[in-house]
């Protein structure tokens, strides 16, 4: 699925076609996503309301108006593009907004799993509460990691993946940050030291801002606002390459399932003590 880089790349391609531009019309192709749709309110508040700013909030979209925010999620394989009024559909182009510079913000989502929702100014979300800060803001610090973790056994890449923790460090950019790192994924989160906490602070800083620069990981499903791909998955260290050579040390690249994610690795650049280690390694 698209990960914070993907949309982070998104929302900075969109925002520039959307801020300052009146909304004529939506038109809706789906009554539901993940969620139902909430046609009638989308309607009320949408047309000829002024956009007025474009942000993100963990993987979700938020595109601001006077009366509310329009929420979007991507889900699995979902799309935002900009396209020009004559753009001819494609299967599952299920939201069309049409602004008044004539050009259209357009919604694809083949497997239905993104959302389309309406949060009026002073309403909470359910999706949006009790999401953990962003891994690119000054909330998001080593001693913050540190002290969240002393209560978690789980392992570290689990820890890190989960939203109420840190937003957006998805599985892709966990299994590089970990590497970057030197920690191996199943270590458990309470017992890294602060020392291996800044260290990975400071790698899921490094590899998340880099992914954002260089315009998000290349997925089969993925391309940005322009319809261009991303292109940072040929610096990918460890992730799908499993019995490849590490890039650091040339040892193979091992896989295993964790969290019913495929997890990658570098045995020998990221040691697990024995103690930690489980009996029986799943491998994929």
């Amino acid at each position: 699925m698209p990960e914070l880089p993907e949309v982070e790349t998104t929302c900075r391609g969109i925002s520039p076609h959307l801020v300052n531009q009146t909304i004529t019309q939506v038109i809706f192709r789906h009554k539901q996503l993940r969620w139902p749709i909430p046609i009638k309110a989308l309607k009320d508040h949408l047309i000829d309301a002024t956009i007025t700013e474009v942000s993100r909030r963990a993987k979700y979209i938020l595109i601001q108006v006077p009366t509310g925010t329009v929420v979007i999620h991507l889900g699995m394989s979902g799309t935002l593009r900009i396209v020009s009024a004559t753009t001819p559909l494609r299967a599952h182009d299920h939201f069309d907004c049409i602004l008044s510079s004539n050009k259209i913000l357009r919604l694809n989502d083949p497997r239905r799993f993104g959302a389309l929702l309406w949060l009026p100014n002073h309403h909470t979300l359910a999706q949006l509460e009790n999401l953990g800060p962003e891994p690119l803001s000054t909330e998001f610090t080593a001693t913050y990691l540190y002290q969240s973790a002393q209560k978690h056994r789980s392992p570290i890449k689990t820890f890190i993946m989960n939203q109420k923790v840190v937003v957006g460090v998805g599985n892709i950019y966990a299994s590089e940050s970990l590497f970057m790192a030197k920690i191996h994924p199943e270590y458990p989160a309470n017992a890294l030291s602060l020392t291996q906490y800044q260290d990975l602070h400071k790698a899921i800083q490094k590899v998340l801002g880099k992914a954002i620069k260089k315009g998000g990981t290349t997925l089969k499903d993925f391309c940005q606002s322009d319809g261009k791909p991303g292109y940072f998955s040929q610096e990918l260290k460890v992730y799908d390459r499993q019995e490849e050579p590490c890039l650091s040390c040339q040892s193979p690249i091992h896989a295993i399932r964790l969290g019913q994610r495929s997890t990658y690795f570098c045995p020998r650049c990221q040691p697990l003590p024995s103690k930690f280690k489980r009996k029986k390694e799943l491998l994929l």
